[in-house]
């Protein structure tokens, strides 16, 4: 991340892009990964009543937000998100996973980043499960955009 001292938002170098879903969909080689990106895509749709945004080449973002730090810098993102990676599906929520740790054992297999969930087949994880998690994100991130 690049950051302009001069400004108290930050200038990232991932940002919103004018490239549509489907262009990005086109560039997922294996068409399980790829149906697998349109499914949760399509949940995040209906959890945010947004449309997807791609977020440098391949992050596809649902919702804007300002991020606040407490050093007073800020930086434009999106609520929750997905990429199609070639090792697993990457799901973004703004959470620290270490706090969902419940609905996590109930979700099947994934491994986790800080506020990041990999999954590397959809079919294998509880679906009802991660929309649990990608709702509660929401609702988190609308209390704290107040």
């Amino acid at each position: 991340m690049v950051v302009s001292l001069d400004m108290a938002k930050a200038t990232l170098k991932t940002t919103a892009t004018q490239v549509t879903l489907q262009t990005v969909l086109e560039t997922v080689a294996d068409p399980q990964r790829r149906a697998d990106t349109e499914r949760v895509c399509a949940l995040m749709g209906r959890i945010t009543g947004a449309d997807p945004v791609v977020w440098g080449p391949s992050m596809i973002g649902f919702g804007s937000l300002t991020l606040r730090y407490d050093s007073g810098r800020e930086l434009d993102w999106f609520v929750i998100g997905c990429s199609p990676r070639k090792a697993a599906l990457s799901v973004y929520i703004l959470e620290d996973v270490a706090g969902l740790s419940d609905m996590l054992s109930r979700l099947g297999p994934h491994t986790t980043g800080k506020s990041c969930i990999y999954i590397k087949k959809l079919d294998a994880v509880n679906i009802a499960v991660l929309e649990e998690i990608l709702v509660a994100t929401v609702k988190s991130a609308a209390r704290n955009q107040r």
